[in-house]
Formats: C-alpha cells, sequence, structure tokens
C-alpha cells in the first residue's frame, strides 16, 4: 500500500531504544519525520540521518498530522500530551500511541482523545526494538478500524505485520498484557531453572540447548491447549493434574533443598492441587484457567 503526499509526515514522541528504532524505520522508508524527547540530545544521531528535531512537544505534534507515542508507560503520556497546549496542537490529528500498559488506561486515553478532538488508536509492539523496520517486527492495533485503514500505510513502513484486533480500543493492551504474561512468567522460570541446575553443578551453557529444546515444544502444547479451554475439555489425556502436581513438588523440593526461593513453584504446585481437590485430577492443567477465574 503507497504512502500517498499528504500522509509523508509522521512525528515521533518519546525516543528510548524503541522510539529511536521506529523513528530510524520511517527514516528509511523516505517519511519526513520529525522527533521530539523530554530529555534532549537522544535525537543526534535521526537528525543526522535526516529526522526533524523539535524544540517542543507542542511544535512535534503540529509538524505532522500523524503522531507516534512511545514512552515508558501512560502516565508519560498523559504529562505530554494532556498538557493544554499540545492538547490544543494536536486536535484533529491522529494519535498512534504504542506505549505498554494496561487496558482501562488504554480505554481512558481514548475516552480523554474523543473530549477533545483527537483521532485515536492504542497499540502494542510485540518484537525487541532490532526487528523494527524488518520482516520480524509484529504490532498490533485497536480502535475505528476507518481510522486504522487510512495511516496503515505510513504504519506498515515499520516493517512486519501489523494486526487490527477490532474497534475495542483496549484490545490491544489486553493482548499485550497477556503476551506479556506469557514472557516474564517463562523468563522467571528459566532464570529459576538455571539457579537450581547451577546448584547441582550444571552451568547456564551445559542447560541451554536443553533449555531451548523444551521452547520448541511449547507452540504446538500452547496450540491444543487453546483448543481445550475454548471449548471446555481441559483434557488431562498424557498428563493429568495428579501427575503435573507431582513434578512440581520435585521442583520445590530440589529447590529448597540448595535453600532456592521456589514460592513460584509453590503458587502453580498449590492452583493444581486445589483443582484436583474439587474433583479434577484427572484433568490437565489448563483447568486452573477456571479456578484462576473463580472469586471464592
Amino acid at each position: 500500500m503507497p504512502v500517498h503526499a499528504e500522509q509523508s509526515a509522521v512525528t515521533v514522541l518519546g525516543l528510548g531504544p524503541m522510539g529511536r528504532a521506529l523513528a530510524a524505520a520511517f527514516l528509511n522508508a523516505g517519511l519526513r519525520t520529525t522527533v521530539w524527547n523530554r530529555t534532549p540530545g537522544r535525537d543526534r544521531k535521526l537528525v543526522a540521518q535526516g529526522a526533524v528535531s523539535a524544540r517542543s512537544a507542542e511544535e512535534a505534534v503540529a509538524a505532522s498530522v500523524l503522531t507516534v507515542v512511545c514512552v515508558v508507560n501512560y502516565d508519560a503520556v498523559n504529562t505530554i500530551l494532556r498538557r493544554e497546549t499540545v492538547t490544543e496542537a494536536i486536535k484533529g490529528r491522529t494519535v498512534v500511541n504504542l506505549t505498554a500498559d494496561t487496558p482501562d488506561r488504554a480505554r481512558d486515553t481514548a475516552a480523554w482523545a474523543s473530549e477533545h478532538g483527537v483521532r485515536y488508536l492504542d497499540g502494542a509492539i510485540m518484537t525487541p526494538t532490532v526487528t523494527i523496520g524488518t520482516p520480524a517486527a509484529v504490532f498490533i492495533h485497536s480502535g475505528p478500524q476507518d481510522l486504522y485503514h487510512e495511516h496503515q500505510p505510513v504504519l506498515q513502513t515499520l516493517g512486519g505485520t501489523h494486526t487490527h484486533l477490532g474497534e475495542d480500543i483496549g484490545r490491544a493492551a489486553a493482548y499485550d498484557i497477556a503476551l506479556l504474561d506469557i514472557f516474564w512468567t517463562a523468563m522467571a522460570g528459566y532464570v529459576h531453572a538455571l539457579a537450581v541446575a547451577r546448584a547441582e553443578g550444571i552451568t547456564a551453557r551445559e542447560l541451554a540447548p536443553f533449555a531451548k529444546g523444551i521452547g520448541d515444544i511449547l507452540p504446538p502444547i500452547f496450540e491444543g491447549l487453546a483448543d481445550d479451554v475454548d471449548s471446555g475439555i481441559f483434557s488431562g489425556e498424557g498428563n493429568p493434574l495428579t501427575s503435573a502436581a507431582s513434578s512440581m513438588a520435585h521442583i520445590v523440593h530440589t529447590s529448597e533443598a540448595h535453600g532456592i526461593e521456589a514460592g513460584v513453584m509453590r503458587v502453580a504446585e498449590g492452583l493444581a492441587r486445589r483443582a484436583i481437590g474439587r474433583g479434577h485430577g484427572a484433568d490437565g492443567f489448563t483447568r486452573v484457567t477456571e479456578l484462576l477465574g473463580r472469586r471464592s
């Protein structure tokens, strides 16, 4: 989809590592790119590549019909955009907010934007900085579909895949939270495994290829478990909860025997045993999703 002349300008607010990567991708695509950051000096390399350095956030947002925001959280977004002079400058223009935060805060920001005549899309970046501008980048978006399609040509210059998840403005943030839940839970498990392995005389490098093997078997497992949860089957064929709880107990025992904190695994085992106590011992670990949804 070509970028038309009237769409050839974009502003990037926030020049942390990801913001700089976004701005660089826009520049590489030939877009006139204006940049601004609360901390001065981060735009030097981008300016050398052809970016326009704005003296203020007001000047930055006034320079383009589309402003992409990527800062640390929505507190920072609000500090920048909800200043009266910035709000006035951005009225009638489009903000694509790629800042990570929560679904409720995305909806709050969208409500503020609507009240002040700002066109608003929310989104999230699901891959690291090195992927930006390459086919490996992954972006998700939510909000008005017509607004997304209007700016899709510019957004696609960031590379990779772009998926519009629906009109609910908080949907991209909800996906982001769920996917980061997977990532950080996995990272917590990995560093814990490295600590246990080291205590048993196994180096991280020795464990790494076998850890990769565990990672490689997860995608098809995720696919199958998703079907189980959506259908409400919670199949335990091949690995019932009773077996899962037993292996978790072994991890807890070995960890604590070495003086290694095992709180995360204790929680997981506790959830499995609660489900077993409710008569679901023959079910799979996905039965815990139902348990987690209970308020009692």
